[in-house]
């Protein structure tokens, strides 16, 4: 029966709690929060570059304000009177394939074209399934501010040797290959979540994680605003009839 819930990520038995092996007495208020994130999922605390790249990752996704269904609809369902966790798990349940999977199938995206070698015969594959590519273009930013902050720092993270830049390289690739669209943040982050080594799904991961810090934000705003039942357009304005 004790295999039943068997484990590597944590041990929890009287007076004590290991994550990963690591007594939690000892990881607190030693390692940062990004530090922990890397140590669940890989099992091994990271070095502080890596932790600082990964930081940098998950600062830039945390809001995109409510033009960003997950933030709006957290919003919404706060002034139906749930609690806070029903809010962020409202507006995380809307982070799929469309809004919130962009980063995971960018780094599905690059690894391949690292994988084919051939960046353009890859390029033209995918845009023949989809004219968007993922992590490429915005509907709001004609270039994400986001952007070029983050590649900054991995180009430094590659002159360091922190990590081997082929990713950045694949992303770039395309975007010379798309020109004059940019890379967002989906694509940024991506490139920062494959160069540090974690696999696609965990892209996904990664960016809920992070905004969920700003769902957070909002439906804690919200619920100090005192409107009830707030739905996704104001009482004034009436839906259009189709039928008419």
């Amino acid at each position: 029966m004790a295999d039943w819930w068997g484990t590597s990520v944590s041990r929890i038995a009287p007076d004590v709690i290991e994550l990963r092996g690591r007594p939690v007495q000892e990881l607190i208020g030693r390692v940062g929060f990004a530090d922990i994130v890397w140590l669940m999922l890989r099992g091994e605390l990271p070095d502080e570059r890596q932790a600082a790249l990964l930081e940098a990752a998950l600062v830039a996704g945390v809001d995109h304000g409510p033009h960003a269904p997950s933030i709006a609809v957290a919003r919404m369902a706060i002034t139906c009177g749930v609690g806070l966790n029903n809010a962020v798990a409202t507006g995380v349940n809307l982070l799929g394939d469309v809004h919130g999977g962009a980063g995971e199938q960018c780094v599905e995206l690059l690894q391949d074209i690292l994988a084919s070698g051939d960046a353009v015969a890859t390029v033209a594959r995918w845009r023949a399934r989809d004219k968007y590519l993922p992590g490429f273009g915005h509907r709001f930013h004609t270039r994400d501010p986001r952007r070029d902050p983050l590649l900054a720092l991995v180009d430094a993270a590659v002159a360091e040797g922190v990590v081997a830049g082929l990713h950045l390289r694949a992303a770039r690739q395309v975007e010379e290959l798309i020109a004059p669209v940019p890379m967002n943040i989906d694509g940024a982050t991506a490139v920062i979540y494959a160069e540090l080594g974690f696999p696609a799904p965990l892209a996904r991961g990664l960016f809920v994680l992070s905004r969920s810090v700003g769902i957070l934000a909002h439906a804690w705003e919200e619920s100090g605003q005192g409107r009830r039942n707030k739905g996704p357009i104001p009482p004034s304005i009436l839906p259009t009839d189709l039928r008419a």
